[in-house]
């Protein structure tokens, strides 16, 4: 997604992206080490809802992917706009991929004792190292831009990330 936005967008118009992913993942960081996997514990009914909520949101978001208008730099004014700060930070908890890694992140990298100085450490290191390798799909996606700027070229990349994204659903899915 952030690969697209930085192609359709620009690296400055897809910056708030950027950082709306990297923030709601460290703040879903925090909220499962702080309990809120135990949710899923007393509520195993509630993972399925996740999941199934999470596969319906993906599945509607490669569709727009996949039905974008071919251009770039579509002017403010219309109905193509880069995801804003808390979309992007939103998206994390509807994001099948961040909840595993959250929950990987916390059952693994946090010692036994925990407390909060610990799960905060965790928490940046994993935002740290998320805006860096999240920053290298957006910057990727801007130096696409010359390659894609032929409408076709685009409508066709849209399609296959589209695909991609969907493909991505299959652990989750039937896994």
């Amino acid at each position: 997604m952030l690969m697209s936005s930085g192609i359709r967008f620009g690296l400055a118009r897809t910056w708030p992206h950027l950082l709306g992913v990297t923030l709601g993942f460290v703040v879903m960081v925090i909220g499962v080490g702080a309990g809120l996997a135990q949710v899923f514990v007393a509520l195993p009914q509630a993972q399925s809802v996740l999941q199934l909520v999470s596969v319906a949101y993906l599945l509607v978001l490669a569709w727009k992917i996949a039905t974008a208008e071919p251009h770039l730099d579509a002017p403010e004014s219309s109905a193509a706009r880069p995801m804003t700060f808390l979309q992007a930070a939103l998206f994390q908890w509807v994001n099948p991929k961040a909840w595993t890694m959250a929950l990987t992140a916390i059952t693994v990298y946090l010692p036994p004792p925990g407390g909060m100085p610990a799960l905060l450490g965790v928490a940046a290191l994993f935002g740290l190292v998320n805006l860096p390798s999240c920053g290298v799909w957006t910057v990727l996606g801007v130096s696409m831009r010359r390659l894609l700027a032929e409408p076709r070229h685009l409508r066709t990349f849209n399609r296959v990330a589209a695909a991609l994204l969907v493909a991505s659903l299959y652990p989750v899915v039937f896994g």
